[in-house]
């Protein structure tokens, strides 16, 4: 999908309300997340290299927030692939 921010996808797709963007820079996959619950996540955070997530993924609470899901890098590809 696509908005005035860019490509997104929903990482829970129950909850309309978080977005996950995404874009290629330099042959590298970046997210950024959005949320209408918390409206300064987008300005607080900026683009985030997937490698990057990946190294901190370590880091993340497995029971209340699950990396894989949220910045799903299959999901990401297909949509910038998509709109290439």
């Amino acid at each position: 999908m696509k908005d005035k921010r860019g490509l997104y996808f929903y990482p829970f797709p129950q909850n309309k309300q978080t977005k996950t963007y995404v874009r290629e820079s330099g042959g590298e996959i970046l997210f950024r997340l959005w949320s209408a619950d918390d409206p300064d996540l987008w300005k607080e955070h900026g683009w985030v290299p997937y490698e990057a997530i990946r190294q901190a993924a370590g880091m993340f609470n497995r029971g209340g927030f699950d990396p894989d899901q949220v910045y799903d890098i299959r999901v990401a590809k297909a949509l910038v692939e998509e709109n290439k």
